[in-house]
């Protein structure tokens, strides 16, 4: 790993897992991109901004860099990978976390029944996500270093909000067993892998959780706060053993455990084996190429 400090760039990080995880890398000193659509109050329904989570991973005791980007367009993705090596020389950490989440996602009814629009989630998610990585490999293989890293959920296994939601996490999953497949062939020390988040304080979900207590209720006491993956990330960068973890799905509140991360107030948040009895696919050897 470099002496200096790491430079991280964290997709969709205006609110929510990115930036939570943003500033968690941040309070280990990392230097983070934080990119998004929101630059101002009211872009979005919920709050939150590029520019205040940048200002929160500062505080934190990194350096938060905001760039406006929207992970839909791929001009505007090669742009802000552009800008990091040409203000920093090289790639660290790659945090895949933008999505097109909407409220529909959790209202009643079968996938043909909700809009349409929910398959943006697989543009700005798995796409967005392939296109990210395809744009940080090449300086990670120069370097010979790097982790690339999906944020995924148990929905990539078991029925979860329907097929958007779980084609976006399994996509996740098996992209990063596929990229380590190639960074493997290449020699190169740079590890991509997929972390099951659990349910996010997030204020989204609060907001579920709030309007329907009695189907959603029960995540009060599974709950992570946004921060939680960020420690967790930050533990497998600095696993001296991390490569025998390449390409895998990993349950973040397990990794926590091997780590020695606690959540807020010393909380060990729940796995999903033991909460769900669900475990990340085990995927097979077998290379065509």
């Amino acid at each position: 790993m470099p002496d200096s400090s790491p430079v991280a760039v964290v997709t969709g990080a205006s609110r929510g897992a990115g930036r939570g995880i943003a500033i968690a890398l941040g309070s280990h000193g990392c230097t983070v991109y934080v990119t998004g659509r929101s630059q101002k109050q009211g872009d979005h329904a919920l709050p939150g901004t590029i520019y205040e989570t940048a200002e929160a991973v500062t505080a934190a005791g990194g350096k938060g860099i905001a760039v406006r980007c929207d992970h839909g367009d791929d001009e505007q993705v090669k742009a802000l990978f552009d800008q990091v090596l040409a203000e920093q020389g090289r790639i660290d950490i790659l945090v895949n976390n933008a999505a097109a989440v909407y409220d529909e996602l959790s209202m009643p009814g079968n996938f043909w029944e909700k809009p349409m629009k929910l398959a943006d989630m697989i543009d700005v998610g798995i796409r967005s996500g392939y296109i990210a990585s395809w744009l940080a490999a090449p300086a990670m293989v120069r370097q010979n270093h790097g982790l690339i890293i999906f944020t995924s959920a148990s929905g990539a296994a078991h029925y979860s909000m329907g097929p958007a939601y779980g084609a976006h996490k399994a996509g996740m999953d098996k992209m990063a067993f596929d990229m380590a497949i190639d960074f493997k062939d290449a020699r190169a020390n740079v590890n991509a892998l997929s972390v099951w988040m659990g349910a996010l304080a997030t204020d989204r979900l609060l907001g579920m959780i709030e309007a329907d207590p009695e189907k959603f209720g029960y995540l009060r006491d599974q709950i992570e706060t946004p921060e939680f993956t960020g420690h967790v990330i930050w533990g497998l960068y600095n696993d001296p053993n991390l490569a025998e973890l390449n390409g895998e799905t990993v349950i973040g509140a397990e990794m926590a455990v091997k780590y020695g991360i606690k959540d807020e107030g010393g909380r060990q948040p729940p796995s999903y084996r033991d909460t769900h009895k669900v475990v990340p696919h085990k995927h097979h050897p077998l290379v065509i190429r």
